[in-house]
Formats: C-alpha cells, structure tokens, sequence
C-alpha cells in the first residue's frame, strides 16, 4: 500500500510540475531572451521536513481544488493578470462581396476617417488592411477605444449620427459577413502607434485550449523578446468578446522574402525553440494571413 502510494505521489508531482519546469528550462536556458526569474524552490532539506500524510493532504487539496500556485496566480481575471489596462481594441472582419473590394475600399476611407475625427474622441483606428493572402475578399479593421466607456459611446454615437449611418449602408450593401471581437493587448506586447512602412503585414490568429492561456503568456514573454532582436512586433491581443480563446499576433515585413529569413533566423536565438516547443500543444488552430494596408491605415 505505501509503495502504491509512494508512486501516486510521484506521478502526481510531475504532472502538476511540468509547465512550471518546461518554462523554467525555457528561461535558464536562454542567455539572450532573458526575463526576470522566479525566487528558487525550496531547498530538499525543507521538502523532507514535510511529513507524508502532509503530502497526501497537499495532493488531495490539489486535485480538488487546483494548486497553491495556480489559486494565487489566477485571484485576479486573467484580463488584469495579462492585460496593459489602458484599451480596449476591437477587431471588425468583413467579408466582402466578390468583386466589390475597390467599392468596399472607396466607401470605408470615407467613412473610418469621419470616425475618427468628428464622432468619437475616444477612438483611433490602429489599422485597416485587404487580405492578399489566406481569406481573400476580406478586410480587416482594428479599432483602439479608451476603455469600455468608449466603446459604448462610440457605439451610441454610431447609431445617431445620420452621416455615420448613411455611408453605414452603403458599406453593408458591398459586404457578404461581417464579424465583431473585442479584446484587451497583452501586457508584454502593447500595440505599435501609427507607422508607415510599406511592405506587407500579418495577421497570426490562434484559437487556444481553455484554460491555457496564461500559459501562452507566460512563454510567449520570452518568445517575443527573441523575435524582437529581428522584427518589430506589431501588436498582440486575447479576446474577451466574440470568440473567446483567442489570440492575435500582428507583424510586419519588408516583403514575403525577408519574412521568411526572418523567421529562420528566430530559431537562431537560445529561448525561441522552446517557445514553440511549449506553446504548440495549447493551440487547437491556427490561421494567417497577408494583409496590404490600405490608404488611410495608421499602420502601412
């Protein structure tokens, strides 16, 4: 019976343990994507002190109620655990009807602009893009509120506003779909303000496993440090509204050409391997696509 026991105690170590000691090998054994380390684990002389129906209860608590560390970890909403607090930004996709996209264009840079500058204060458009590659026929709309208040009332002024709503109209005439997310930028990864340099973007979407998305953080921490050294990241985000379990990557590259050496040369850097190593297994799918920025885009 102990040696039954004895082995459940074991088994059960590891498996709590393993993202704790899969991200700590990723950030000990990086010499360039460095971030700031955790206070070491309790020394084997005060592990032992421990007696083992103490262990037992530790084991049970655990699997009832979660770890220790993941209660204190996750106290708070994962959106103030991750989240930089100070936006809330909305990804619109338009699927537009086929051969309408010169139209749709002519339509939005009338009314994105009128947006911005006469209805709502609280609002700035990040970028507006044509997909070039993966999803044709689409455009992609990203929108920056300060908080929930404004999102509110920029909605508000929306539906009153009769110039708002009369090239609304028109733009829903050249559109076969539309879709709505709303979500917060993570902490470690803050949207780029507005830039212009030419090329091409894209847009790296990713539907997680629930519950994995601290997890995704944790890495991708030290992942984009890596990338960095390369590229400028562009921005980052994790739904709250719409599809949940939600990840957005956003980059942007010279042309397909640089991408490419871009991106092999990333696995050059100590922490980026296992980055992808880590954050592999918690993505249900994936999608991406190349954007061109269209003419009013605070981003092209």
């Amino acid at each position: 019976m102990l040696r039954s026991f004895t082995s459940l105690l074991a088994t059960t170590s590891n498996t709590f343990s393993r993202p704790a000691i899969a991200l700590q090998r990723q950030v000990h054994g990086s010499a360039i994507c460095r971030i700031d380390e955790e206070p070491a684990n309790p020394s084997p002389g005060e592990e032992t002190k421990k007696t083992l129906p103490q262990k037992a209860s530790h084991i049970v608590r655990s699997i009832l109620h979660g770890s220790e560390q993941v209660r204190q970890e996750t106290k708070y909403t994962l959106s103030k655990v991750l989240a930089r607090g100070k936006y809330v930004h909305e990804l619109a996709t338009h699927h537009v009807k086929p051969g309408y996209m010169e139209e749709y264009k002519a339509v939005v840079s009338e009314l994105y602009p009128l947006i911005v500058r006469h209805l709502s204060p609280g609002v700035k458009l990040v970028g507006s893009w044509e997909t070039d590659i993966g999803a044709l026929d689409t455009a992609v709309h990203i929108w920056e509120y300060k908080g929930y208040p404004a999102l509110s009332t920029a909605y508000t002024q929306y539906r009153s506003d009769p110039q708002y709503q009369k090239l609304h109209q028109k733009m829903l005439r050249l559109l076969q779909s539309r879709k709505s997310q709303v979500m917060l930028e993570f902490q470690f990864w803050p949207t780029h303000p507005p830039v212009t340099k030419g090329g091409v973007y894209e847009l790296r979407s990713y539907t997680l496993k629930s519950g994995t998305l601290l997890e995704w953080e944790q890495n991708w921490r030290i992942g984009v440090e890596c990338r960095r050294h390369h590229e400028e990241p562009m921005g980052a985000w994790f739904s709250q509204l719409g599809d949940l379990n939600q990840v957005h990557h956003l980059w942007q590259y010279p042309d397909l050409q640089v991408r490419k050496e871009v991106r092999e040369a990333a696995w050059s850097e100590d922490g980026w391997p296992a980055t992808v190593l880590n954050t592999v297994p918690l993505i249900q799918r994936m999608s991406s696509r190349i954007m061109l920025p269209m003419s009013f885009s605070s981003l092209k």
